[in-house]
């Protein structure tokens, strides 16, 4: 009697596994997951390739919620069966692709990018989270992805954006001020592409003629008229605020969303709790076309660069020019290595505009202590 080669006995394997009845299939699958989670490292290589084939027979069989299982445990696999992840990643269920497209690393750059550019926005989201991701793999994201694509390319701090993937984003940038706000807050955003973002954008496509120009150009002379909150804006804020205070949670996290949610009042009333400055103070140097009293108001409040520079771009009547952000930056740089310096300054800008505001506002707006 002759004895099957190795490569005889998987084809007989997996017709048997084809023809497996559908009760057995789950539990057949189940056994397979476990050796391959207990072995390791060569010989958990091995079992992947041995076991794919039949696997691949399986999961034909067996309903979405047992393939969401196995998605799940060989996302986490160092050595997982090559086909039988790509099958998973590409399938039409978010639930059964989405967590081996998030972590698997059995899925090269080329399968990445070709499920990509013909996937639905939620399995793109789950590419767009992997760390490391490819270059390559982002430029397709960034081409046919979708706005939440986007944000959750620039929120993931692994990704490393090529020139091509920059032009792209900025392109997208015109149109979303949350992706440019999300880039511009970035560390890792270039100083060139810093430029375009901040630059002032084009004007509208519609009404070229010479009345039209002359309007554009009155706009952009006029001065932006900064919009404070009024004094019951802040009578409203103040208790949950210092409520926050009270118990720790007056952080970064709390104030950037005040600015990038544009929530004036928090934001204004938050930097007058931290700083212990009055209220009045911090309006002056929120409005102040020197943005050097408002770091030193963000320095004194103990809030991070990040939390400051989306204060400083998100400030009422003010754009941030990219000189005004390397300045800022530099100024709280600075302060960073000098506390006596920033506090002692601090101190004298409050009381300039003590001075400068001479009562203005102040009826109605007591300062607000910690």
């Amino acid at each position: 009697m002759t004895a099957n080669s190795p490569a005889d006995n998987l084809v007989e394997l997996e017709n048997a596994a084809a023809t497996c009845p559908l009760d057995r299939c789950a539990r057949i699958i189940s056994g397979i997951l476990q050796l391959l989670t207990s072995s390791r490292d060569r010989s958990q290589e091995l079992l992947a390739v041995v076991a794919d084939g039949v696997l691949l027979r399986l999961i034909e069989r067996v309903e979405a919620s047992t393939l969401i299982d196995v998605s799940v445990t060989l996302a986490e696999l160092e050595a997982a069966p090559p086909k039988t992840v790509r099958r998973l990643a590409s399938h039409h269920d978010p639930e059964v692709a989405c967590p081996v497209l998030l972590r698997s690393q059995a899925l090269s750059t080329a399968d990445l990018a070709s499920i990509a550019a013909a996937s639905g926005e939620r399995q793109q989201c789950a590419i767009a989270g992997r760390a490391p991701i490819d270059p390559l793999v982002i430029e397709t994201l960034i081409e046919g992805g979708a706005r939440s694509v986007c944000l959750a390319l620039v929120g993931n701090r692994e990704a490393r954006f090529s020139d091509a993937a920059y032009v792209a984003l900025t392109e997208k940038c015109l149109s979303d001020d949350e992706l440019t706000k999300a880039l511009a807050l970035r560390p890792d955003t270039p100083d060139r592409v810093m430029r375009e973002l901040l630059s002032p954008s084009p004007g509208p496509k519609s009404g070229t003629g010479p009345k039209a120009i002359d309007s554009h150009q009155a706009a952009a002379a006029a001065p932006i008229v900064a919009k404070l909150p009024c004094a019951a804006s802040y009578a409203s804020a103040r208790p949950e605020i210092v409520a926050l205070n009270r118990i720790g949670k007056l952080n970064d996290s709390a104030v950037n969303r005040f600015a990038i949610r544009g929530e004036t009042a928090n934001l204004v009333t938050a930097l007058s709790v931290l700083s212990g400055v009055p209220i009045e103070i911090v309006e002056h140097v929120m409005t102040d076309e020197d943005c050097e009293g408002l770091v030193m108001a963000c320095r004194a409040s103990r809030l991070n660069w990040q939390t400051t520079l989306a204060i400083l771009s998100n400030r009422c009547g003010r754009r941030l020019s990219f000189a005004g952000r390397e300045r800022a930056q530099q100024i709280f740089e600075t302060l960073l290595l000098s506390t006596s310096q920033w506090t002692v300054r601090w101190g004298e800008i409050a009381a300039n505009a003590r001075e400068s505001d001479g009562g203005h506002r102040g009826a109605g707006k007591t300062g607000v202590s910690r």
